[in-house]
């Protein structure tokens, strides 16, 4: 096992794009670290670099104390799994999980104790025999992840490993992985693009933009503190509801009053207390962001008091079982731009800007709220976050 730390890493292709710009994250020896973003903000070229597979443009890699920038791969000890698997198609499940060590001149009984071992592990032990064709997506991935347990590397770098598979299989091998890891100890780093795998498996989570680090923390952190507004957007499903509104004092505390409507929120002073750097912003447009969760039927949470009511006429009901979500529409000034476009993706944005403002509220199952009728919602305003229009920097 072994520390990894990245020192102001960068990539620069050939054609001048600037893919990872000055990248600094250190991972803990056995830590487990999701690096997580839309797609093109550097990650993969990032853990690519770590690996030894994409030249350093400037900074360096740090694993175990030693500086790997000049190391081939194969002499980093390190393990890589990819997302499509990368079995050689001629050989048998055991064969390819023991390619690595016979490679390495170890004899064959000391591979086969350390292949059955692992598959064992796995829960591979009656497919060993069997050819890659044979297997089931998820067959296939434990027998890529056999692969780099046997060579019991000082890290294991994954690159996507779970997004081939179908969503069931997802969970269960997310699962799986989390598993392996806590037995195996091994420092790890993980990319994806998908924000529950990253909230559920890292000890910590690297959210990258556009090759620049937005924020590193441990999954809640990044949930309750979010460091501005496209991290807050990245993270949760769905994504956090914004509006412009104009911070004002009232009754010897402060009311965000929903820019251009009659709504208006008042700021709980538990808010306050963990967010002095409102009191700033006093008679000044701001954005406020409530997450989906935090916004109930306030029929079923026994009401609604004056400063925490959204009356508002339901558009869509979707049921999903365990919850609802209900969107709505909120009168006010839209919150657009890049951060939220780069949070959402490009799509997804331009339907928000269709729509106007459509809020989502993910409420109890038990909900009456039936589309194109009226419903009164409560807002837990314990919870509200608030963000700098001009930098998009959360206000604390």
């Amino acid at each position: 096992m072994a520390e990894i730390t990245l020192d102001k890493l960068t990539k620069v292709y050939g054609d001048g794009t600037r893919a990872v710009s000055e990248l600094d994250l250190e991972i803990g020896d056995g830590e487990f670290v999701v690096l997580v973003g839309p797609s093109g903000c550097g990650k993969t070229s990032a853990l690519r670099m770590v690996a030894g597979l994409e030249p350093i443009t400037e900074g360096r890699v740090v694993i175990g104390g030693e500086v790997v920038n000049a190391l081939p791969p194969k002499d980093r000890d390190i393990a890589m799994i990819f997302q499509n698997y990368a079995l050689y198609p001629h050989m048998s499940a055991f064969d390819n999980m023991a390619f690595g060590l016979k490679l390495r001149g170890m004899k064959k009984d000391r591979r086969g104790e350390r292949v059955n071992s692992a598959a064992k592990t796995l829960g591979l032990d009656a497919v060993l025999p069997k050819k890659p064709r044979t297997l089931s997506g998820g067959q296939r991935q434990r027998v890529a992840m056999g692969r780099a347990i046997v060579r019991e590397p000082r890290a294991f770098l994954m690159d996507e490993p779970l997004s081939n598979l179908d969503a069931k299989l997802r969970v269960e091998m997310r699962a799986e992985i989390a598993r392996l890891q806590r037995e195996l100890d091994v420092t790890t780093i993980y990319v994806t693009h998908d924000q529950v795998e990253a909230m559920t498996l890292g000890d910590r989570v690297a959210i990258m933009r556009d090759g620049l680090l937005q924020q590193v923390a441990k999954p809640q952190e990044l949930y309750d503190r979010p460091r501005n507004l496209f991290v807050a957007e990245f993270i949760g499903s769905p994504a956090m509801n914004l509006i412009g509104v104009d911070l004002k004092r009232s009754n010897g505390g402060f009311v965000a009053k929903f820019a251009g409507s009659d709504h208006a929120l008042e700021v709980d002073d538990r808010v306050l207390g963990r967010r002095p750097g409102l009191r700033h912003f006093d008679g000044k447009r701001i954005i406020l962001g409530v997450r989906p969760e935090d916004i109930e039927d306030a029929e079923l949470a026994g009401g609604a008091p004056e400063g925490r009511r959204l009356s508002a006429t339901v558009d869509i009901r979707e049921d999903m079982g365990s919850e609802v979500f209900v969107h709505f529409g909120v009168a006010g000034k839209a919150v657009r731009g890049a951060d939220v476009k780069a949070a959402v993706g490009e799509e997804a944005a331009e339907v928000a800007q269709f729509k106007g403002n459509v809020w989502v509220a993910r409420v109890d199952r038990d909900t009456g709220a039936q589309e194109q009728e009226n419903v009164e919602l409560v807002v837990d305003t314990t919870r509200l976050h608030f963000f700098d229009p001009e930098s998009g920097e959360a206000i604390y």
